[in-house]
């Protein structure tokens, strides 16, 4: 089996905010050559996602009421004393999931008809990094 990396840089316009990366996902396995295999997509950093949903604002508006219920914004984290200075969106990223894996069949992703490979930033507006690792022949 053979591997290929490829990294993506994503630059957002807001704080917090949604993008598709489906369509770089497959330029990458279409450069890898690879016709069938495995793939993973990961954020490369604490306050990022990388999930498959459906790429609405709809969808990530109630993806974000859900985030805040469960990690909403306090001066009480332990991480936030002295470290990280946004220590609910470190939370929210790890119930997100920094990394999706994709199967991937004849040289197409193997997704359904409305999920989309989605990118969730929850404090951008810096350049923040994601790999694209693929495996398969």
């Amino acid at each position: 089996m053979k591997n290929h990396t490829e990294y993506l840089t994503i630059q957002t316009q807001q704080a917090r905010e949604v993008r598709s990366i489906t369509e770089q996902v497959k330029e990458a396995l279409k450069k890898s050559e690879f016709r069938d295999g495995m793939l993973l997509v990961g954020a490369l950093h604490a306050n990022s996602a990388v999930v498959l949903g459906i790429n609405d604002s709809k969808f990530f508006g109630d993806l974000q009421a859900w985030l805040e219920r469960l990690a909403p914004a306090r001066d009480d984290y332990q991480l936030g004393r002295g470290f990280e200075s946004n220590p609910s969106t470190v939370l929210q990223s790890i119930l997100a999931g920094p990394q999706v894996s994709v199967a991937f069949s004849e040289g197409r992703l193997d997704l359904g008809p409305w999920q989309e490979i989605l990118y969730l930033e929850f404090d951008g507006q810096r350049p923040k990094r994601v790999v694209i690792k693929l495996l398969g022949e």
